[in-house]
């Protein structure tokens, strides 16, 4: 899913939290709506660990060469793991749960996230691109210790 979808949709789920719960403090509902997107910084990371470029619009057009690349081998019936997002993972995801423990704004947080994760579960359902990620940082890293 496109950033900008995130972000749009993540307004609407912040919004919708604070008439659910206006008491809730408004720095709050922003740690909802900035982490429902800005967990895809690992998309840059990643582009910028390929390519070695920090340029934030040369990592938009290394994830649309990529999407295309990955489009063209779905067609040919190749199934390729694409790049690894360490911000996606369930670990990361644990990590920011148990935080929350700590101080409560990481609740938040981690609800901006999980929202964000299910917009792109749905969108790898619904693409039928469900095998591109890998979701579990320890699989990723056994992967990259066997090599």
């Amino acid at each position: 899913m496109l950033p900008r979808w995130h972000i749009i949709f993540g307004a609407i789920f912040s919004a919708l939290i604070w008439i659910v719960s206006p008491k809730i403090n408004p720095i709050f509902i922003l740690l909802i709506f900035f982490s429902s997107f800005l967990i895809d910084f690992d998309h840059y990371l990643s582009s910028v660990l390929k390519s070695n470029r920090l340029s934030l619009f040369h990592a938009f057009e290394y994830h649309r060469k990529l999407q295309k690349e990955e489009r063209r081998k779905k067609r040919l019936g190749l199934r390729e793991k694409g790049d690894f997002h360490l911000f996606h993972t369930i670990e990361f995801h644990i990590l920011m749960g148990l935080l929350s423990f700590v101080w409560i704004g990481f609740f938040y947080i981690f609800l901006g996230m999980i929202f964000h994760s299910l917009l792109d579960l749905y969108s790898l359902i619904y693409e039928k691109d469900l095998y591109q990620r890998e979701y579990f940082l320890v699989n990723w890293l056994r992967k990259k210790i066997s090599k």
